[in-house]
C-alpha cells in the first residue's frame, strides 16, 4: 500500500505530495511542527500536542489552519489511511504561500498544513533502550526561543550529524556557563548519586517536551525526588544515571557522555522503570 499525506485540504499519495516553492516554511523556516506517537493504532497525548501546537502558532502569530476538531479528524485519518499501528504522525503548519518578502503576507493568505504518518519499530527502540545510547556535548548555538517548536532546525541537524559521526545518537547543548540546556531533539535528564531526578526548568531556554511533562507526573507518582534546575556538564559526567525524553524515543537511557561512562555504563534502574511505566501516564485518543 502506498503512503498517504494530507496537504492543504487534500489526501494525496505521499510520493506525489508537494508544497509551493514560495511556501514560507520552505523559504524562511516560517512555521511550526508537532510529532505525535501512535501506539496500538491510537494517537498518544494528542490533546497536549495540539495545545503546544496552538501555543507555538500563537507565538509566531500564525493562525490555526482549521478548527481543532477538524485537525483531530485529519490526524486520525492520516494514521488510519497509512495503516500505522506503531509509529508517528507529523504535523507541520507554515504561514502560507506568498511572494518572497521578509514582512508577513496579507492576513488573507491562509496557513499551509502538511500531515504525514509512518510506522516505526517498537522492538528496535526497545533494543536500543536496553543497551543505552551515547551523547556528545556541543556549545549552544540556537536562537533564544527554542521553547517554540519551529521548523528552523539547522543547528540541530548539524549537531546531530556531528553526534552520528562521533558514534553517538544524540547531542546535548551546553550554554556559556557550562550548563546543559537540552538535546538536539530531546530533553536531557540526570539522576544524581543520591537518587534525585534533575532536569532543566521549561523556560524559554528549552522546549517544554510533552514526554518530559509525563515523566515528571510519573516520577511524582513513584515518589521520586525531582529538582527542576539547570545542571552542569561536569555534574552529568558524575551522575548515577542519565537519559533523554522525546515523543519518538520516550525515555532513552544515556550510558556515555562525550568520553565519560555514566554510572555503571549501562541503563540505570530509574530510567528503565520510567520507560516501562511511561504509557500508564499518557492519554490515548480513539
Amino acid at each position: 500500500m502506498s503512503r498517504i499525506a494530507y496537504v492543504n485540504g487534500q489526501y494525496v499519495p505521499h510520493a506525489m505530495a508537494g508544497v509551493h516553492i514560495e511556501d514560507r516554511g520552505y523559504q524562511f523556516a516560517d512555521g511550526v511542527y508537532e510529532v505525535c506517537e501512535v501506539r496500538g493504532g491510537h494517537l498518544v497525548d494528542m490533546r497536549r500536542h495540539l495545545d503546544r501546537l496552538e501555543r507555538s502558532l500563537s507565538e509566531l502569530r500564525i493562525a490555526m489552519p482549521m478548527s481543532r476538531a477538524a485537525l483531530e479528524i485529519v490526524l486520525r485519518q492520516v494514521a488510519r489511511r497509512n495503516l500505522v499501528r506503531e509509529g508517528i504522525v507529523y504535523i507541520q503548519v507554515t504561514r502560507g504561500v506568498a511572494r518572497r518578502d521578509h514582512f508577513f503576507p496579507s492576513p488573507q493568505v491562509p496557513p499551509a498544513i502538511v500531515v504525514t504518518a509512518r510506522s516505526a519499530s517498537r522492538a528496535a527502540a526497545d533494543a536500543l533502550a536496553r543497551n543505552g545510547i551515547a551523547v556528545i556535548s556541543q556549545p549552544e548555538c540556537r536562537w533564544a526561543r527554542v521553547d517554540i517548536k519551529t521548523v528552523g532546525l539547522l543547528p540541530n541537524v548539524l549537531a546531530k550529524q556531528a553526534a552520528r559521526e562521533a558514534g553517538a545518537r544524540e547531542v546535548w547543548f551546553v550554554d556559556s556557563r557550562g550548563l546543559v540546556t537540552e538535546g538536539g531533539s530531546s530533553n536531557a535528564w540526570i539522576v544524581t548519586q543520591d537518587g534525585t531526578l534533575v532536569t532543566r526548568p521549561a523556560d524559554f531556554g528549552i522546549l517544554r517536551g510533552i514526554t518530559r511533562t509525563i515523566v515528571l507526573e510519573e516520577a511524582a507518582a513513584l515518589g521520586l525526588r525531582v529538582e527542576e534546575r539547570p545542571f552542569a556538564l561536569n555534574e552529568a559526567y558524575e551522575a548515577a544515571e542519565a537519559f533523554n525524553t522525546a515523543a519518538t524515543a520516550l525515555v532513552m537511557p544515556v550510558v556515555r557522555i562525550d568520553d565519560t561512562i555514566v554510572g555503571a555504563g549501562k541503563p540505570g534502574p530509574v530510567a528503565m522503570r520510567l520507560r516501562q511505566r511511561f504509557h500508564d501516564f499518557t492519554e490515548f485518543s480513539s
